[in-house]
């Protein structure tokens, strides 16, 4: 997710933060009337007029309220952003509700808002998968929620506790948000973007219909050593000099705790790209492993490594490390 410019709603609406739906309401309703580009006559009219309803789309929403809250502590209008990694993990969103989904009708019939980066950032990927209404006969809306989890739940499944929040209003029309803990059974080699579905866990059905179920979508925290690309998973290798040009057996711990043992081949160079078949994210058929490697060199701080590196110079003095290297790029060309 890159930096995008963070977008004060409340300022745009002129409320305050813990203003109700009925004031939010209002306050747009006043501007909306103010500012629709069919009655006024300032050349800005339309962006601010989508101004208005994007603020109004998060605001007006108590979900989408209660995640931009939480987001928004200590954030300025206009200043430079990035949302944090699973920003949105734990908030329980409605799906079918309108949620997330930008281009929602604007105030009087105006077509032609465009919702900022940020908006899209937050709100406007399908955090709501589609098909996951209300059914017929009552059945209570599906609701869904994000879940990070640790890479090594998810290559071995496990079973978890998440803490869930779902925003509700009080009868003053302000938001509050109810927790509740469930218990998540993962199962191994699920991927980011995956769905859990709970069945029964969703939102209450109507004059006792069954209750909508609850999709977990899955995202994974960030890993010191791997990262999961589709079915692949990635990592640095790092290599001794000796062990890059001599090459070498290396072990590696894999997610589960299990050593594999990798055969670095002689001559190998920063930067290449070692594939393990079928070790890579468990599946039917199972990712492939890829390595990048990397050589780091021993510091010359240590007066045995400096004393072997003017050795070096002087014994290998005609090695020419840049005119290697644009030779090795016109063959690759």
């Amino acid at each position: 997710m890159h930096n995008v410019e963070f977008k004060d709603y409340y300022q745009v609406l002129g409320v305050a933060r813990d203003a109700t739906a009925d004031e939010i309401k209002r306050a747009y309703r006043r501007l909306a009337r103010r500012h629709h580009p069919d009655v006024s006559p300032q050349p800005d009219a339309a962006a601010r007029m989508s101004e208005l309803n994007e603020a109004n789309a998060v605001l007006s929403d108590p979900e989408r309220r209660a995640a931009y809250d939480a987001l928004a502590r200590g954030r300025r209008d206009g200043e430079r952003f990035t949302p944090p990694p699973g920003w949105d993990a734990g908030f329980e969103f409605s799906v079918g509700s309108g949620a997330g989904q930008p281009g929602a009708p604007a105030f009087g019939g105006f077509e032609g808002a465009r919702y900022s980066d940020f908006f899209d950032h937050l709100f406007g990927r399908a955090a709501h998968p589609a098909g996951g209404g209300p059914a017929a006969g009552g059945r209570g809306h599906d609701h869904h929620a994000r879940m990070l989890l640790d890479l090594e739940d998810a290559w071995c499944g496990a079973t978890r506790e998440i803490t869930l929040r779902a925003p509700q209003l009080d009868a003053a029309g302000r938001v509050l948000l109810k927790e509740r803990t469930l218990s998540v059974n993962i199962p191994a080699g699920v991927r980011p973007g995956q769905m859990i579905r709970l069945a029964g866990q969703g939102g209450v059905g109507n004059h006792g219909a069954a209750p909508g179920d609850l999709l977990l979508e899955v995202a994974l925290r960030p890993h010191p050593r791997y990262r999961v690309q589709g079915s692949s998973l990635v990592a640095d290798l790092p290599l001794a000099p000796w062990e890059a040009a001599l090459g070498a057996v290396v072990p590696l711990t894999l997610p589960d705790g299990a050593t594999l043992k990798l055969r670095v081949p002689a001559g190998a160079q920063a930067g290449r790209v070692l594939t393990v078949p079928g070790r890579g994210w468990p599946g039917r058929p199972p990712g492939d492993l890829e390595l990048h490697l990397q050589v780091l060199l021993p510091s010359a701080l240590d007066p045995r490594a400096r004393a072997l590196y003017e050795q070096m110079a002087r014994e290998l003095g005609d090695f020419d490390a840049r005119r290697v290297a644009a030779a090795e790029a016109e063959r690759s060309a």
